[in-house]
């Protein structure tokens, strides 16, 4: 956090807190939600100021309930969720960087939802990969040690989602820098939100 933010925080600590006014999309986009945005359930404008976008993304974070914000000097902004409290893309150099700019540390986790959504975990933060990144993606994906295609993915979903099923093991492979493979789980964004303790769209108390 700012040490800005922090010094106003604790010169005015009784601000009140803003619900609504910003979103993140699936695709890692930072939008502002106007009065009428929210009446008619719009995604809301395109952030594009480049300095605005830095000073959210260092300072964004959740509280105990699960709700993540943007610490505007001594006023939290609520942030509605469109998918995981962060988004992935891809990297040549670094793997996965998070919409914050920064890389995606050691990836433990990844799951694969019906909507074909690739979520990863790594420690603490759980972010959805961009679904413009996801093609490129597949061909990281092993199907019992194989290369796989789109057909052989959704086949995998409609029978990870029977529960007397033993599917066949989908698998991520990961280059550098993690060298690693993990396996691929099923789930679905709801499921995740309430394993991980997070708010889709945070209200006040």
């Amino acid at each position: 956090m700012d040490d800005i933010v922090r010094q106003a925080m604790a010169r005015w600590p009784n601000v009140p807190h803003c619900y609504g006014w910003l979103a993140l999309d699936a695709r890692g986009v930072w939008r502002m939600r106007d009065e009428r945005a929210q009446a008619l359930k719009l995604p809301g404008d395109k952030i594009a100021h480049a300095t605005l976008l830095s000073f959210i993304n260092r300072n964004y974070q959740r509280d105990q309930q699960g709700r993540w914000y943007f610490q505007n000097g001594p006023q939290r902004v609520y942030v509605n969720l469109d998918a995981t409290p962060y988004i992935a893309r891809t990297s040549p150099e670094l793997g996965f960087v998070l919409h914050t700019g920064t890389p995606l540390p050691d990836i433990e986790r990844a799951w694969l939802t019906s909507g074909g959504r690739l979520i990863l975990q790594a420690g603490d933060i759980l972010a959805q990969l961009d679904d413009r990144d996801m093609a490129g993606c597949l061909s990281l994906l092993r199907l019992d040690g194989k290369h796989v295609d789109d057909e052989q993915v959704l086949s995998w979903l409609a029978q990870a989602g029977d529960p007397a099923d033993s599917s066949a093991a989908l698998t991520l492979r990961l280059n550098a820098p993690y060298h690693r493979q993990i396996t691929v789980q099923h789930a679905e964004l709801a499921d995740l939100a309430q394993q991980f303790g997070y708010v889709f769209a945070p209200e006040p108390d």
